[in-house]
């Protein structure tokens, strides 16, 4: 009986010892290092949610891996800015308002969660777990890079009246449902305009960032992050 008792004790004394044991909570790791600035995995998983502020279609959703390979071209791309005497102009507040007034009423998932009321956009923000301070944040970096791109990359390029109306025709009006009515095309031009610079951008940008993955020292510290080369090579991030 005694032993019984003692062996009783013995494993009581051990449950709370386990239980006094402090336990070990994962908040955040490393995925990545470019050039001995770490990318976390929250700031892939940020950027992932962020995604939601750009037209897309269900194909598109992008996952962890092509989400981590923009960063580490978002990051290239900073650090680069910093070196050169080409300088992009900050955004202003009213430049960053400007830009998410014009998500709410222009971006397809915005009309259909009727983003131009606050009660609808306070719902769409809610519905991909984004907070208003991430959407400014996110814009304004987007503006400033978009500044530099276009100060570096833009001259000469030239976007004609045919292909806003090709991609306002065969690209943005599809993104609506049947019962919809896409914005006017002279409402949203401007922006259109901006997306095909953008694209003519990349051919040129292409080749400068990949210079940069090549000069740059590019740690993927998560093996399951790995992009393919091919498909690496091709994802040029200019926003």
């Amino acid at each position: 009986m005694a032993a019984t008792i003692a062996l009783l004790c013995a494993a009581c004394l051990c449950s709370r010892a386990q239980e006094a044991k402090p336990t070990r909570v994962l908040l955040d790791r490393v995925v990545a290092v470019v050039n001995n600035r770490a990318i976390l995995a929250s700031d892939v998983e940020r950027a992932m949610r962020l995604s939601a502020l750009e037209p897309r279609t269900n194909s598109e959703v992008p996952d962890a891996r092509s989400t981590l390979d923009r960063l580490i071209s978002r990051s290239l791309i900073q650090q680069q800015m910093g070196r050169e005497e080409e300088v992009a102009d900050a955004p202003t507040d009213g430049d960053v308002q400007a830009r998410i007034a014009e998500i709410r009423k222009e971006l397809p998932a915005c009309v259909r969660a009727n983003c131009a009321t606050d009660q609808g956009w306070s719902a769409f923000l809610a519905a991909n777990r984004l907070t208003v301070g991430e959407v400014e944040s996110y814009l304004r970096l987007r503006l400033q890079f978009l500044s530099f791109i276009e100060n570096r990359f833009r001259s000469g390029i030239h976007i004609a009246p045919e292909e806003i109306q090709a991609y306002y025709t065969n690209t943005l009006v599809p993104q609506y449902a049947k019962d919809q009515k896409p914005p006017a095309l002279e409402a949203v031009s401007q922006r259109i305009e901006e997306i095909l610079l953008q694209e003519q951008v990349n051919k040129l940008f292409s080749a400068w960032l990949d210079n940069l993955r090549k000069q740059g020292d590019v740690q993927i510290l998560d093996p399951s992050l790995e992009m393919p080369a091919r498909q690496a090579s091709n994802s040029g991030d200019n926003e």
